[in-house]
């Protein structure tokens, strides 16, 4: 009985000690959270594993529409040229002003392929402390179902096809007016970053 007791304190002493030590750590300003400083591999490994399986939990019930509708994919095309391009790049775009200076980085959907109940679920709801906002709070579940769908086809777009597919778009208040009515410009022609922050869709 003695010996359980001992192991009992000595236990709880040492989560005392580790929870004064995390304090200390904490309220010291040791970590840098500096975006250009990435986290250590540990602290980036557990991150990115909450990330990961959290949209995978929160996702798995969502049911997706006919994403191969092509009244739904044309809308989600103005949506994406809108909203997502400094971000998430278009076909034959290589970077942004941005995106160079975001951690994480947001993926390059150009080259992604990802899962239409995951890709709906951060489109709406964000990622907490990362530049990917949720677009729930703007926009209808159907516009987002309509960037999901979108996002299935743009892996395999030449630019030519991006920019065509993009001026048959239905006109859209955020959409990159250049790029929608002229869609010959060079490809360097970006929209504003303010209207381009999305989707993540990390």
């Amino acid at each position: 009985m003695h010996r359980l007791k001992l192991i009992v304190l000595t236990v709880l002493v040492l989560v005392v000690i580790g929870v004064a030590g995390g304090a200390a750590f904490i309220y010291a300003g040791v970590y840098d959270i500096g975006a250009d400083a990435p986290h250590t591999r540990p602290v980036f490994a557990v991150l990115q594993t909450l990330r990961e399986r959290s949209i995978q939990a929160h996702a798995a019930n969502l049911t997706a529409p006919d994403l191969n509708d092509e009244a739904l994919i044309l809308k989600g095309a103005g949506q994406y040229a809108a909203m997502c391009t400094e971000c998430h790049l278009k076909p034959g775009q290589h970077d942004s002003e941005i995106r160079p200076g975001l951690y994480p980085q947001p993926p390059n959907l150009t080259r992604a392929h990802i899962d239409p109940r995951e890709a709906f679920w951060v489109i709406k709801h964000g990622i907490k402390m990362s530049a990917m906002p949720a677009w729930g709070s703007s926009h209808d579940d159907a516009t987002i179902w309509s960037m999901v769908a979108f996002l299935q086809k743009l892996p395999g777009l030449t630019p030519q096809q991006y920019k065509d597919i993009v001026a048959k778009a239905p006109p859209d208040d955020d959409m990159d007016g250049d790029e929608h009515a002229m869609p010959d410009m060079p490809s360097d022609m970006s929209m504003p970053a303010s209207a381009a922050s999305a989707a993540k869709h990390d």
